[in-house]
């Protein structure tokens, strides 16, 4: 018999956000795979849990994934985590789940934390339908942007708070000064979200010293017809 993948939601932040039954699957594993294994260490001796733990991102090899599938033939039981929240989203994780499928082997997603979830629940938009476009990619951005301009629902977007200005800044000029709603430390102590137009937003970003950790931002939808054009200073 084939052994099983296990794709195991972590916490974003509070350790405590944590199902009985991750824990159960990761003390179960035979094996634990990480984007970030520093992080996913401290989750582990959080819960007293000692497993052998191997990184797996975004540069590990074909060789190391037949070498995993390889396991799984075996019967083994491999739990997979990301850096944090739930496997496949924007990380690299999505590799050993289609590589497993292709196999025969099954996968078994655990429900859990999420950035994603976390932020349009609390987001005080119409969330009905949006559009996840993860982090948004380094070349062909205009292409993307001309694109975005048709979608009639709201823009969910991961961004590192290094770049978060200048996002915010295209957003502008692409979209329009649009509803915003910025999640960041989402569970930590010094959660936060900021909500207004993109450039009232701006100028509360330019404001802050420091910036911590993951970002979601999410641009609401307004028909071209009652959208706030930006002013001419930000153009």
């Amino acid at each position: 018999m084939t052994g099983k993948l296990y794709l195991v939601a972590t916490p974003i932040g509070n350790l405590r956000d944590i199902t009985l039954r991750a824990i159960a699957v990761l003390k179960e594993a035979d094996l634990i795979l990480s984007e970030d294994t520093r992080t996913t260490a401290k989750l582990l001796n959080h819960y007293a849990i000692k497993k052998p733990l191997q990184a797996f991102h975004e540069h590990s090899s074909n060789r190391v994934i037949e070498n995993l599938i390889q396991r799984l033939r075996r019967g083994q039981i491999i739990a997979l985590v990301s850096e944090a929240g739930t496997p496949g989203l924007s990380d690299p994780g999505g590799k050993l789940v289609e590589r497993a499928a292709a196999e025969g082997i099954s996968s078994f997603p655990l429900p859990g934390p999420s950035a994603l979830t976390c932020a349009i629940s609390a987001a005080g938009l119409p969330m009905n339908r949006f559009l996840f476009l993860g982090f948004l990619p380094k070349k062909g951005r205009q292409k993307l942007f001309s694109y975005l301009k048709t979608v009639p629902y709201p823009l969910v977007i991961y961004e590192s708070p290094y770049r978060l200005s200048k996002t915010l800044e295209e957003i502008q000029i692409q979209l329009g000064n649009r509803p915003l709603v910025i999640g960041r430390e989402m569970t930590k102590m010094f959660e936060e979200f900021i909500r207004g137009r993109v450039e009232e937003v701006r100028q509360i970003i330019a404001k802050k010293k420091t910036l911590k950790g993951e970002i979601v931002v999410i641009v609401g939808y307004e028909s071209p017809k009652k959208n706030h054009p930006a002013s001419q200073e930000n153009c």
